[in-house]
């Protein structure tokens, strides 16, 4: 395999993989609908920094620890399930009677595009959401050398791999945000809010389980 086709392949593998339903396109999705464009772009740019960190890693050849440490591993998987549960209970204890939703009809928005609102911290939690995740890390140890072909620098072209599947991402949240968009004032109204963060919160415990009771 050239490095043109095994790019272009790989390309192709990253694409699929990542419009494949899961936690990160809920994340965003809600995160657009709730908080607006800017902090789902944020949000979205930190999953994939988490997606970038753990290519960075395995290139590097420390990702292999996951795979033969059960430790490292569970140690990891408990961290990242810990966090889900905590972002799944914020969530849903928004939602409980008494409490107030994210924001009012178009307040939300409004707030969300207001000049000095920091996405640091949009940004972390789509990073540490990817950078806990033992099964991302373990995923890069697995399937990106099956896309470096014989005789390339190993080590570049796996982060050009790694990169390549951060701009796809990145490409595919970026559309995610745009769909949200005509469908603003209706997503903003407190019940549709409170719906959406309700579900997404659910998803949020239901991998951090999945991840806690998991047996290697």
């Amino acid at each position: 395999m050239t490095a043109t086709a095994a790019l272009l392949a790989f390309t192709l593998a990253a694409a699929i993989l990542t419009i494949t339903p899961g936690l990160d396109n809920a994340l965003v999705l809600r995160t657009a609908a709730v908080e607006g464009g800017r902090r789902a772009l944020m949000a979205g740019l930190g999953i994939s920094a988490g997606c970038l960190l753990w290519g960075t890693i395995a290139a590097l050849g420390l990702g292999s620890l996951l795979a033969v440490s059960t430790f490292a591993y569970d140690a990891l998987r408990i961290c990242a399930a810990i966090y889900l549960f905590y972002l799944g209970v914020k969530l849903l204890w928004r939602t409980l009677p008494g409490r107030k939703t994210a924001a009012g009809a178009a307040g939300i928005l409004a707030a969300a595009d207001q000049p000095g609102t920091t996405g640091t911290g949009w940004f972390l939690r789509g990073c540490l959401t990817n950078a806990l995740n033992p099964k991302v890390g373990v995923f890069y140890i697995t399937f990106l050398p099956q896309f470096i072909p014989a005789g390339t620098d190993v080590l570049r072209f796996s982060l050009l791999l790694a990169t390549v599947h951060a701009i796809v991402g990145m490409l595919w949240f970026a559309l995610l945000v745009a769909a949200t968009r005509p469908l603003a004032r209706w997503l903003s109204r407190p019940a549709v809010t409170r719906g959406l963060d309700q579900v997404t919160g659910a998803v949020f415990i239901a991998f951090g389980l999945r991840l806690a009771l998991e047996k290697r």
